[in-house]
């Protein structure tokens, strides 16, 4: 039998490519596809798409017993930066949508999770290079509060209901298909599109700021390996530090500056740049690369000469 998916906030960042990558692999009618609205028509028109409020139960167990769900990917989340202007929205989204989707599995609706945590869940005390896999967290912003909680829950599911849940810690993520959903590493998406539209950057964070980061393919890639890697080769059932590379406004403008000569960056570091502070420089995936053999392929020579090229495209087609 065939996997039955269902992705809960498709509509978002990495939950729209994410959809697609899956229907490339399991099929249009295997992937179920679903958010609150019709906030991304690619996503909408590309296959079976339901509305669900990921914080109402019978919302999801509707769908998941309509379409026989047998895996859902809970990609719904209020973020860092957003999370901090609605702290109260934030908690109830993503706690909320969290403890609906384990109880599912818990009732033996559906079979597996994926739920991403993130870098958010470390805070000031936490070392900030090669943060290892078990260490301090103490996170300060609301959405680091929710992932920390949801990752204890997610073992706690794990040891005292056999439910397979399994999360990745994603940091900074950087894609030129999609707009960014309200993170503080957003300014890392932002400053390809302003390089080629606008020619300058003022960049929320300050030029020293380093953060760990991703390319979505690779973020992508990873979802889908510990997805599919067998049980018993999960040794963490919180969620799996991840890491790719760690850089600065100052160096991805260096490197923006490569292909693009006359790009000028200004620094006007706000409220975002407490929460950077709080967070690692770099982390220490190295569980992850053991336990489920874990690569990332992009650095960000390469992740910039593809975001270039790509959004250089599609801004050409827009003019158009």
């Amino acid at each position: 039998m065939p996997q039955k998916i269902l992705i809960i906030g498709a509509c978002g960042q990495i939950g729209s490519e994410l959809t697609f990558k899956l229907r490339s692999i399991h099929g249009d009618e295997n992937v179920i596809a679903s958010d609150i609205g019709y906030n991304n028509l690619d996503v909408v028109n590309s296959g079976i798409f339901e509305i669900v409020d990921a914080q109402d139960y019978g919302s999801i167990l509707h769908c998941v017993e309509k379409y026989k769900i047998t895996t859902i990917y809970l990609m719904a989340a209020m973020l860092s930066a957003t999370g901090e202007k609605y702290p109260m929205k934030a908690w109830n989204l993503n706690m909320d949508s969290l403890f609906h989707v384990l109880n599912l599995a818990k009732a033996k609706f559906i079979e597996k999770i994926f739920w991403p945590s993130s870098i958010a869940v470390f805070g000031p005390t936490t070392p900030k290079h090669d943060t290892p896999q078990h260490t301090v967290m103490a996170p300060t912003t609301v959405y680091g509060i929710t992932k920390q909680v949801g990752e204890r829950w997610c073992e706690y599911y794990f040891d005292k209901y056999g439910v397979d849940v399994r999360s990745l810690r994603y940091p900074g993520i950087i894609s030129w298909k999609t707009p960014p959903g309200g993170g503080t590493t957003d300014y890392a998406v932002e400053i390809y599109h302003r390089a080629i539209t606008d020619g300058h950057y003022s960049s929320f964070l300050s030029e020293d700021t380093e953060l760990p980061m991703m390319f979505m393919d690779d973020a992508i890639d990873a979802t889908i390996q510990i997805m599919d890697a067998p049980a018993n080769q999960l040794t963490i059932r919180s969620s799996y530090n991840l890491a790719a590379m760690s850089f600065t406004p100052k160096d991805i403008a260096a490197e923006i500056q490569n292909h693009v000569k006359d790009f000028i960056i200004t620094y006007n570091p706000d409220f975002r740049q407490q929460i950077a502070d709080s967070w690692p420089k770099s982390i220490d995936d190295s569980v992850a690369r053991t336990d489920w053999n874990w690569k990332h392929k992009f650095d960000l020579k390469k992740m910039s000469q593809e975001m270039l090229t790509q959004l250089g495209k599609k801004y050409a087609t827009t003019e158009k």
